[in-house]
């Protein structure tokens, strides 16, 4: 029976980019390779470095990710455990750690720490190779718990294409994530949904502009309103999109395996 040196229960805090690196690797090997895992160190770094479902690259030596793994353990979310063999190995505790969340969650965090900023898109069919998410509806219910708690932050106004990112980062880091957006200082809502277009007609010009009026107007809608559907390329589009997202997810998982079966072959 493994012997483990620390239990969970710190709270969640900022984590620099070895860290990020270091528990996204250990979430991700322990959802697409699970037979090895509890990682060794060195299928960490091999990890860490592997050249694809990261950004940036990185190329850390044992150093860098011996300590990072040393300040997730003082933080809680990673524990250094004994097997039948002499080598220690290394195992997280994100559900804990992040409190109580679901395993699609923990998916689309592992992502967002492997990956940094992108689009709720992407993040679908990245974080499927994980955990399924059948469609972008789910994955924003699931975006929308996560962003209450603080865990993710929307880095663009609710629509198509939405970039995100998860809440780990230093405050630092953040800014210069927006300033490389072009939304430098700003933040945006929670709710993941789309907006629905505001009625047009009915406004003066003072009313339109006005940025600071905190008071809100609800216009009716015309009685006589008719809901005019898609047009039938769109529709072919949307398909096509999550087909594709879907099939990036298959080689990302395909290509994670590989990954870890060369790391394994390699200890």
């Amino acid at each position: 029976m493994d012997s483990e040196t620390e239990r969970p229960g710190s709270r969640v805090r900022p984590l620099d980019a070895v860290e990020r690196r270091v528990l996204g690797v250990l979430i991700e090997k322990g959802k697409t390779t699970p037979e090895a895992y509890p990682l060794s160190l060195n299928a960490i770094i091999t990890g860490c470095n592997q050249k694809n479902n990261r950004d940036p690259l990185m190329n850390v030596d044992e150093d860098q990710v011996g300590r990072a793994l040393e300040t997730l353990r003082a933080a809680g979310v990673v524990a250094e455990i004994y097997g039948s063999g002499r080598v220690p190995r290394y195992r997280h505790y994100g559900y804990e750690w992040f409190g109580g969340i679901e395993k699609e969650d923990l998916s689309i965090l592992a992502e967002l720490l492997l990956r940094g900023e992108q689009s709720e898109g992407d993040l679908r069919g990245r974080a499927s190779r994980m955990d399924p998410i059948a469609d972008l509806q789910i994955l924003r219910t699931k975006l929308d718990g996560l962003a209450e708690r603080g865990l993710i932050i929307w880095l663009s106004p609710p629509g198509r294409g939405r970039v995100l990112t998860h809440g780990l980062l230093p405050e630092e880091k953040l800014e210069k994530v927006r300033a490389k957006l072009g939304v430098a200082g700003q933040s945006f809502p929670a709710g993941a949904s789309e907006p629905v277009p505001a009625p047009t007609g009915g406004f003066d010009d003072d009313q339109e502009d006005d940025e600071d009026d905190a008071a809100t107007v609800a216009v009716p809608r015309p009685a006589a309103s008719v809901a005019v559907p898609p047009s039938a390329p769109s529709i072919a589009l949307a398909a096509l999109v999550e087909k594709i997202a879907a099939l990036e997810g298959e080689v990302a998982a395909l290509r994670s395996r590989l990954d870890a079966l060369e790391s394994a072959l390699g200890n």
